[in-house]
């Protein structure tokens, strides 16, 4: 068994599926080098070194085969981080070659193709509620700040959706649970990295004068709204589960 260690990154793993082929392994896994714990002291190591003109080749070629929707469902299961998502992106990549006339993403009929289009719904899923319930607050800067924690990764997946609704104002977006984030300044829209991860105790204090006002706007128009007579809450946690709540201004 040889395992071949990762910087965690796109390119870094589809840098070693790209040696898988080119050093011919057989019996191989492909692992992050943060998740790494060897347990097969026999087992041989390949440290990967991150190279994108690899990484690309093997993108273009997935593409004529499985397509730009198909890549795309790959980069979902990678951002998924599913702790199997490595070896159900390689063997994807072997079935992809071994059948480039065909998109094996289609062949439900295989395991591992099955769970790439659970992942799939799944990371869709997240996306899309990350899009509905993500709440901005205005900051004493002027940016407006919003915080998230989803269950994926899928900051990479809503950069767009927000690039385009507000361009006309200041935003970030934080990923608490993965320490990044993305800043729009009416110019760029770039992830940044912060070297400690961000402190958010009492950062209500640096709200806006505004930002309160509008809150209690809110939540009042929202309880004056409210029918009680014909309060459902199956239905309500259905289409907004609880563990959203934390984001919805209208639910503190």
């Amino acid at each position: 068994m040889t395992t071949l260690l990762y910087d965690g990154s796109f390119d870094g793993l589809f840098t070693a599926v790209f040696e898988v082929f080119e050093y011919r392994y057989q019996e191989v896994e492909i692992t992050s080098r943060e998740r790494f714990h060897q347990e097969n002291i026999f087992a041989e190591i390949h440290e990967v070194i991150t190279q994108p003109d690899k990484s690309e080749r093997v993108l273009n070629k997935l593409e004529l085969s499985i397509g730009k929707q198909g890549v795309y469902k790959l980069l979902k299961v990678f951002l998924s981080e599913d702790p199997e998502l490595e070896n159900l992106i390689l063997s994807a990549v072997r079935q992809s070659v071994k059948n480039s006339e065909k998109n094996i993403l289609e062949n439900f009929a295989d395991a591992d193709v099955l769970k790439i289009s659970k992942i799939c719904k799944s990371v869709d899923r997240e996306r899309h509620r990350m899009t509905a319930f993500v709440r901005f607050e205005k900051m004493q800067d002027g940016v407006f700040f919003s915080k998230i924690d989803p269950d994926f990764n899928v900051l990479p997946l809503i950069r767009k959706h927000f690039k385009d609704r507000y361009q006309d104002q200041k935003w970030m977006i934080y990923d608490l649970r993965r320490n990044y984030g993305l800043l729009y300044d009416l110019d760029t829209c770039e992830f940044f990295y912060p070297d400690e991860k961000i402190n958010l105790n009492n950062y209500q204090q640096k709200f806006h004068d505004e930002e309160k006002s509008y809150q209690v706007l809110w939540q009042r128009y929202f309880t004056k709204t409210n029918i009680v007579e014909r309060k459902n809450m199956k239905l309500h946690i259905q289409h907004v589960p609880r563990r959203y709540w934390k984001y919805l201004t209208e639910k503190w």
